[in-house]
């Protein structure tokens, strides 16, 4: 270690400002009311009939108001005279184990008492059949029971490809209700046919299950509710479409077209899939998605408590810290590339003491001309990116965006005695 640290010795740290980012910022300011409102339509309540017991589909992303829109969904199921329960709807996450998909709800503040409902959770799953090429369609066997199927998801898009329908309601019916065999099932092709292969085996699902409606969200740059809406069995697919373009046109990026080194605080599971959304730091682990920065050098430094440290996503970074490594349940990261066939993301990149080294050794590699002018961007996480950090290399280019403002004076970056950053 003492070469590393003679290595890194000379690397000049930059002064770091403060600047916030300004977004559209349209957003509903009663989800449950606004919820309700949808669910109340003609042509969703019809479907309800009293005593049907009803499997409501909830998935393992931070989902705006996920718990008011999961409590919300069961009360007025209840009201209709339904009998509903809950069910993760989340494919291999939660380590591909019932109690561990039951953990991840309750993670995201969906328990059986805060939806006043059951959860069932199992990663039992019943074939219910076949696409064309021979892939096998699944749903879960609870779901599978049940007299009706309700799902509830945003829709965003995808991390790893493009196509009509990424992800939002389809998908949560073809992977997210498919548990471990179903999202195995769907990737086991590679990401290069996945639009195909998400509406085909919807529409096998939405043919042979009684679907109900969906339950589909749109947020703004925020992570805030901007739209919801109810959505019958037919008109699923192609609705989840149209939200895909407005959920496009609503996201949040970093405000370069070029970064010499991107420092992101934390990853996670309850942050993205990918652990930090590629959508945001341009880092795709397929060659089937693009779009987002130019950024030569990305350190990730620590996990998320929520994500029970599953690291997968830390695998598209060039640099991390021994905290993060340590943290990391390997067996849990794994499921997600042995699922999914994408190993790239869960790769263990150069592992570094603390922060200062990885922010240093970052530097060091991201063959700036001139390191002492690095173009050094840090962030939270990929979902908060209204307050951003920026090295005065940047200054320049945000005194031109009407869409940025300087909050505060540059400052020397700080370290505690192991070496870590501090605010």
């Amino acid at each position: 270690m003492d070469v590393i640290q003679e290595l890194l010795r000379e690397v000049p740290l930059p002064r770091m400002v403060k600047i916030r980012q300004a977004f559209p910022a349209s957003r509903i300011g009663d989800v449950a009311a606004t919820l309700r409102q949808e669910l109340a339509r003609d042509e969703i309540g019809r479907r309800v009939r009293p005593g049907m017991k009803v499997a409501v589909a909830v998935g393992s992303r931070g989902v705006a108001d996920i718990p008011i829109l999961a409590r919300v969904t069961v009360e007025e199921l209840k009201r209709m005279g339904a009998e509903p329960f809950i069910v993760p709807a989340m494919g291999s996450h939660g380590g591909a184990t019932a109690d561990g998909q039951r953990e991840v709800l309750a993670n995201l503040g969906v328990t059986e008492e805060s939806a006043g409902c059951p959860i069932k959770s199992s990663m039992a799953v019943v074939e219910i059949g076949r696409l064309d090429n021979g892939l096998p369609v699944y749903i879960d066997e609870f779901a599978y029971n049940a007299d009706g199927i309700v799902v509830i998801n945003r829709i965003k898009p995808h991390t790893a490809f493009r196509g009509p329908n990424e992800s939002g309601l389809v998908k949560m019916i073809t992977i997210g209700l498919g548990k471990q065999k179903g999202a195995e099932s769907c990737h086991a092709f590679s990401f290069k046919y996945m639009a195909e292969h998400i509406p085909a085996m919807a529409g096998v699902v939405l043919a042979k299950m009684p679907v109900l409606f969906g339950v589909g969200t749109v947020e703004n740059a925020y992570d805030q509710v901007a739209k919801i809406v109810a959505v019958t069995p037919e008109n699923l697919i192609e609705t989840d479409r149209q939200l895909l373009l407005e959920a496009k046109a609503n996201m949040a990026s970093l405000p370069f077209s070029q970064i010499d080194v991107l420092v992101v605080d934390k990853i996670g599971k309850d942050i993205s899939g990918d652990g930090m959304d590629p959508n945001i730091t341009g880092r795709y682990p397929t060659p089937y998605a693009s779009g987002g920065p130019d950024i030569a050098k990305l350190a990730v430094l620590d996990l998320t408590d929520a994500t029970h440290g599953n690291a997968n996503g830390m695998g598209t970074a060039d640099i991390t810290t021994r905290r993060l490594v340590n943290k990391t349940n390997f067996p849990m990261t794994y499921c997600n590339g042995l699922t999914s066939t994408v190993l790239i993301p869960t790769k263990v990149p150069a592992v570094f003491e603390c922060d200062r080294d990885a922010v240093k050794a970052a530097i060091k590699t991201c063959n700036a001309r001139d390191l002492k002018k690095a173009r050094v961007v840090r962030i939270q996480d990929t979902l908060h990116l209204e307050e951003i950090r920026v090295s005065e290399a940047l200054l320049e280019e945000v005194r031109a965006n009407p869409r940025l403002m300087v909050c505060g004076d540059p400052e020397e970056l700080r370290f505690d005695d192991d070496g870590n950053l501090v605010e």
